[in-house]
């Protein structure tokens, strides 16, 4: 029987593209995860196949490069092949996928699928790679082989995380704190509505604002946009409001992390609410879908509402009591049913643990 690894999906509670702007980023685990059975093949060859996915894709390793493997199985090759690049004996295998992270939902699907993998390859190979490190090659897998520019949080959520808590990540230093997140004493609830938007011209828009976020780094003088503690005046203005979205956003990861120590839980929301706003109109990532999430959670009662992920589609997060979780939901859905939109999916979600063997 083969050995399984499990990696789990991830929702960002604040601090949305802040990370490869060397920013601060507080993500939680979620139940939902990635499943990888793997085994040893003494021949060379790559050999992966999905349960969710038809065909399979078999690669000699010696032939992996960007490029040599599209579609989904280009998560599994550039985790192979970057791991080779790194310097480390990895040879072949077979690879069987399984899973219930909802797929285009901005729950990260792709880094627990990478994240699965790293701990698979490297655990069947011997190789003693720490999980800090097993991230960086993760995220590089996903931005050289894949050719996503993701920053480095979502494969860190997916290896770092801790059950019952959420994770502070400093993305420059890759310092970490655990920070408790039980919402069920207060009487609270994080409700996730998958909206169920396509995603539009992500890959193109996602690439433009880290380029803008970079160019306006250089032109300030700084060598990122976390280093800025006040928000410039003598910028054009697209610039000003992407800069003005991350200085404020890190603020706001930082408040909510204090509040969270804290155990003064209700107040995350008005900062949850202000961060989706910064998205909505700094940053300029939100879709009609998110936006009338975001306004039918907030009249129905949310405490504070939020897009996560990277905007252009995906979910959206709501603080919610207990006790309102079903006429927050329902009043999303007669949303979506007046403005013509697919009904959009809804569930519940607790801080779960990271990657690791399942058996």
């Amino acid at each position: 029987m083969a050995d399984v690894w499990v990696a789990p999906g991830r929702i960002n509670l604040i601090g949305e593209h802040t990370d490869y702007n060397d920013g601060f980023v507080l993500p939680i685990a979620l139940p939902h995860a990635v499943r990888v059975a793997a085994a040893r093949r003494d021949d060379g060859v790559l050999r992966v196949r999905s349960r969710q996915q038809p065909g399979v894709t078999e690669v000699p390793v010696r032939d992996l490069a960007p490029g040599a493997v599209t579609g989904w199985a280009a998560y599994v090759a550039g985790v192979v092949w970057v791991l080779r690049e790194a310097g480390h004996d990895v040879g072949g295998f077979d690879l069987v996928v399984d899973g219930d992270v909802p797929l285009g939902a901005g729950l990260s699907s792709s880094a627990a699928l990478e994240s699965a993998t790293a701990l698979a390859v490297t655990e069947l190979s011997g190789l003693d790679v720490d999980r800090f490190a097993l991230a960086r090659l993760a995220q590089r897998a996903e931005n050289d082989f894949v050719g996503m520019p993701c920053g480095i949080m979502d494969q860190s959520a997916s290896l770092l995380s801790r059950e019952g808590h959420a994770l502070l990540l400093d993305t420059r230093t890759l310092d970490t704190a655990h920070i408790p997140f039980d919402l069920a004493p207060a009487g609270l609830t994080l409700l996730v509505v998958d909206t169920r938007a396509p995603h539009r011209l992500v890959d193109g828009e996602y690439a433009a604002r880290r380029a803008a976020c970079h160019k306006a780094a250089e032109v300030l003088g700084v060598p990122a946009l976390r280093d800025l503690t006040d928000v410039p005046t003598d910028l054009p203005d697209e610039l000003l409001r992407r800069v003005r979205h991350v200085v404020t956003e890190n603020r706001r990861v930082l408040e909510t992390a204090e509040l969270l120590r804290a155990g003064d839980l209700p107040a995350i929301g008005p900062l949850l609410t202000a961060s989706h706003e910064s998205l909505r109109d700094d940053y300029e990532v939100t879709v009609p879908e998110l936006d009338v999430a975001v306004e039918a959670l907030l009249a129905a009662g949310a405490l504070g509402a939020r897009m996560t992920g990277g905007g252009f589609g995906g979910c959206v997060i709501a603080l919610v009591a207990a006790a309102e979780v079903e006429r927050c939901a329902a009043a999303v859905r007669e949303a979506f049913a007046r403005n013509g939109f697919i009904a959009p999916g809804c569930f519940t979600a607790t801080a779960a643990a990271g990657a690791r063997r399942e058996r």
